[in-house]
């Protein structure tokens, strides 16, 4: 069985992102996945039988207990043929986060102050209004 034909199915991919937080009993796995996906345990077990056949998982005997654990190696298999096709999101993420960037900067106040910071009540004065030839001082406060 192919890598992508083992992750395509959601339950598989859950498995290796529950094994992916450290080695589980299958017990463990079942109960997790039977109440995720509402499916009996055997299939559940022919879920774990598939990832451990495709090497996605290695398996060990504690006693009655079976633990999983996940086998990097079809996953970095899977990573080097993503590797191709990485420089497609990359552009457009580094693109996103130049737009995020610029538009803080265009956001930020030009008060003087720096990153908006908090004024001094001394620097409070919104603006001054002519009133009957007097300036009168407006104040943020009131």
């Amino acid at each position: 069985m192919q890598a992508f034909d083992v992750l395509g199915d959601p339950i598989r991919r859950r498995i290796l992102e529950l094994l992916a937080e450290g080695e589980r009993t299958s017990g463990a796995v079942t109960a997790s996945i039977r109440e995720e996906f509402a499916i009996s345990q055997p299939a559940v077990s022919q879920h774990l039988r598939v990832l451990r056949e495709s090497g996605f998982t290695t398996v060990r005997a504690e006693g009655a207990r079976r633990l999983y654990t996940i086998d990097a190696a079809p996953l970095r298999e899977v990573d080097v043929w993503l590797e191709r096709f990485r420089g497609f999101w990359e552009q457009r993420l580094d693109a996103l986060g130049s737009e995020l960037a610029r538009g803080k900067r265009a956001r930020r106040p030009h008060d003087g102050t720096q990153g908006g910071g908090d004024r001094s009540a001394g620097d409070r004065t919104a603006g001054k209004e002519k009133t009957a030839g007097k300036e009168k001082e407006e104040t943020l406060d009131g």
